[in-house]
Formats: C-alpha cells, sequence, structure tokens
C-alpha cells in the first residue's frame, strides 16, 4: 500500500487514545488490574496498532481488512469504558474524554475504510 501510517491523522488519533486509556487504567481498582484494566490496555493497543499493519499490506483491499480489525477493536475499547462507566470505575473526567475519543477515532476509522474501499 505505501502509506505512512505515521502521517495518518487516524492512526495519531488512536496513539492518543491508547495513551489515554493507558493513563485512565491506572486509577481502576487494583481488582481490575488483571481483567478489565489489562483487556482495555489490549484492545486500545490494537487500534493504532492495525492501522499501522494494514498500511503495510500489498493491496486496499488487506488493508481495508485491518481497518475493520482496528474498528472492531474501537468498538471493544468503547464497551470496556462503558463498563468501567458503569461500575463507577477510575477519574470520571479521563473515563469522558476517552468515551468522546474513542467515538471519534471509530468514525475516522470508518470513513477511511469506507473511502479506502470505494478505491477497490
Amino acid at each position: 500500500m505505501g502509506h505512512n501510517f505515521k502521517k495518518l491523522l487516524i492512526w495519531q488519533k488512536s496513539m492518543d487514545l491508547s495513551d489515554l486509556i493507558y493513563t485512565y487504567t491506572e486509577s481502576l481498582p487494583s481488582k481490575e488490574r488483571f481483567v478489565l484494566c489489562d483487556q482495555l490496555n489490549r484492545s486500545s493497543v490494537s487500534i493504532p496498532s492495525n492501522i499501522a499493519e494494514g498500511c503495510g499490506k500489498r493491496t486496499k483491499k488487506h488493508f481495508a481488512e485491518f481497518l475493520s480489525i482496528a474498528l472492531s477493536s474501537a468498538y471493544e475499547a468503547e464497551t470496556q469504558l462503558l463498563i468501567c462507566k458503569r461500575r463507577k470505575y477510575g477519574k470520571v473526567d479521563e473515563l469522558e474524554e476517552a468515551l468522546v475519543l474513542v467515538e471519534e477515532v471509530q468514525k475516522m476509522i470508518f470513513v477511511f475504510k469506507e473511502k479506502i474501499e470505494r478505491e477497490i
């Protein structure tokens, strides 16, 4: 494909999201350290990782598939954040910021994926 993933705004925003989630999970109860914290951190890392990996694929079809995986990981992260909200875990301001950013990232990935798929 040849995209420089570091120049993609969706990758940059998803990196911001991952940073924010890592910071947020530090405020979660210690009993969640090996369950919800780990799962939330993994799903947030998966988003920019799959965008970057997709950039290295040969075809736009393969790139779109990795964008789909990134989008799925973003939905997974949002669900985990919503569980934290229901449980009243962590710092509320960081949680709300993460929820806003994860929705923004989802929309950006969806639009970019649609654009790539139209080019196939």
